[in-house]
């Protein structure tokens, strides 16, 4: 910026945006100089420079302001996690289903993990059914972004929203001036997976984020 660029000469930009041409660098000061601005290599790497007339402190200014706003507006990547049993029951499993389908609409990346316990763990065929009857429900809120997979007594599937469906989140977070705060539902429980939930704890645990025990019984 000003003294500390070294070129001979640069092509220089007024402020406007309008190409004044190749000129020296003694010229290109003294341009700066007579409208009160700064004289900033935006092009460094160009033969020759490129260079702008602009207000240097204005243009941080701004920039720190669309950065600001980008952050706000921008949506955190979250993961949940439902738990299910293969042999779950109809009732849960609609439950479960729902709660996949709120996490998708909001934008939510969803990891379903079947649980597997004793001689279930020699019918693994019981939860790729299970996953694969999940993935065909939800089809037009998300897809399968890794597919089922063994993860010793565990099968895992991932599943994320469909592009439109993560764009209408978003929109509808900056509608309401941002990510909104958590509610105690969806706060992370801090029990164990498999051990029970104390009174009142169970419906949330349903609802919670990746570390909730939301196995079916």
């Amino acid at each position: 910026m000003n003294e500390q660029i070294r070129a001979r000469e640069v092509r220089l930009v007024g402020p406007e945006g309008e190409q004044v041409g190749i000129v020296p660098l003694e010229r290109a000061l003294q341009l700066a100089a007579d409208v009160d601005l700064d004289l900033v290599e935006v092009a460094p790497m160009a033969r020759p420079p490129v260079c702008k007339l602009m207000d240097f402190g204005k243009f941080k200014y701004e920039s720190a302001l669309k950065a600001r706003e980008a952050r706000r507006n921008q949506q955190q990547t979250v993961i949940k996690e439902m738990k299910l049993r293969p042999k779950i029951d109809p009732h849960d499993y609609e439950t479960k289903k729902g709660h996949v389908v709120r996490f998708l609409k909001a934008g939510d990346k969803v990891k379903v993990t079947i649980m597997f316990r004793g001689r279930e763990q020699s019918r693994p065929e019981l939860g790729y059914r299970l996953l694969r009857r999940l993935e065909s429900e939800i089809t037009e809120l998300g897809y399968v972004e890794s597919a089922p997979k063994q993860d010793g007594r565990n099968m895992i599937m991932v599943l994320a929203p469909h592009r439109a469906v993560k764009a209408s989140a978003v929109a509808a977070t900056a509608s309401r001036g941002g990510p909104r705060e958590r509610t105690a539902e969806e706060q992370p429980a801090t029990a164990a997976a498999g051990e029970p939930a104390a009174a009142g704890e169970s419906a949330a645990a349903g609802e919670s984020g990746t570390t909730a025990d939301t196995s079916g019984q």
